[in-house]
């Protein structure tokens, strides 16, 4: 071999375990764990397209490991054996880009475009419905992590369920958390609601009203979807029973059965203050 060609032959393998370590260096600057990144954020590249699905409250088995004592910071934390009745009310926080891609405390792996939440203490998996209490807008979200280990805040949401309660710029929101309970007999309880059937949850029939009842009509659609909708929020803002009642397939939104006329007329100025200024009383005969 002519000293030449081995001056070569050297230059090269100089060449090729120089491009071995580039490759190995920018390898290993790639995020190894979730405090890689120091500050969460919403998305570096949104997704303007991605649907969120829609969640469905079902029986789950709690997780038994997700039920043994903790500790983060100091702080010892106990998870409760059971989420129904559970009630809160505080802050809610949101979670999103430092954490994508990783895995919860539910084994699963974190999407922030999914419509779910972090919780220091209930059982896992839960659902529960969330509401803005500022806007009162609602959503259902399923519980899959632990968080946020802040004092003040009782609940941390995905970025595209924080994004559907529209807090994203705001940081925190102040929030209504209602646990949505299943039993293995599919009977569902909505906060510390009494249980009705999951199918009657998910899809509640229309009311046909007995007679010499009172209800308060809010609003009248021809598409039931908004009719229910409204009927949803309406429970949660008015705290009274709330459904549809089909005429013709004109689908009315309706609070109530009402038990007296003097509750119904109160209850009608809360209903007209709060910007349903076409309500009005409703007797059945």
């Amino acid at each position: 071999m002519t000293r030449k060609l081995s001056r070569r032959i050297h230059r090269l393998m100089s060449m090729l375990c120089s491009i071995s370590i580039i490759f190995m260096v920018g390898c290993s600057s790639q995020p190894s764990s979730r405090y890689a990144i120091k500050i969460d954020s919403a998305p570096v590249v949104l997704i303007p397209d991605h649907e969120p699905s829609v969640i469905t409250p079902k029986y789950e088995p709690y997780r038994l490991a997700n039920m043994r004592p903790y500790t983060i910071r100091g702080i010892n934390y106990q998870p409760i054996l059971s989420g129904q009745g559970f009630v809160d009310e505080g802050l809610a926080s949101w979670y999103g880009q430092k954490f994508h891609g990783h895995l919860t405390s539910n084994g699963e792996i974190f999407d922030m475009y999914e419509f779910t939440a972090a919780h220091k203490t209930l059982p896992l998996p839960s659902y529960a419905r969330v509401t803005n209490t500022d806007n009162n807008k609602s959503i259902i979200v399923r519980i899959n992590d632990r968080g946020p280990f802040h004092a003040n805040r009782i609940i941390d949401l995905s970025f595209a369920a924080a994004k559907e309660l529209d807090y994203l710029q705001s940081g925190t929101a102040s929030v209504r958390l209602e646990v949505i309970h299943v039993n293995e007999q599919d009977m569902v309880t909505v906060g510390n609601n009494q249980a009705v059937p999951l199918q009657q949850f998910l899809d509640p029939a229309p009311l046909q009203p007995d007679a010499n009842q009172l209800f308060i009509q809010l609003a009248a659609f021809s598409d039931r979807a908004q009719a229910a909708s409204l009927a949803e929020a309406a429970h949660v803002i008015y705290a009274h029973p709330a459904t549809i009642a089909n005429d013709n397939d004109i689908f009315r939104t309706l609070i109530g059965p009402i038990p007296n006329r003097l509750l119904a007329n109160a209850l009608l100025q809360d209903v007209i203050g709060t910007g349903y200024t076409q309500a009005f009383i409703l007797e059945t005969q």
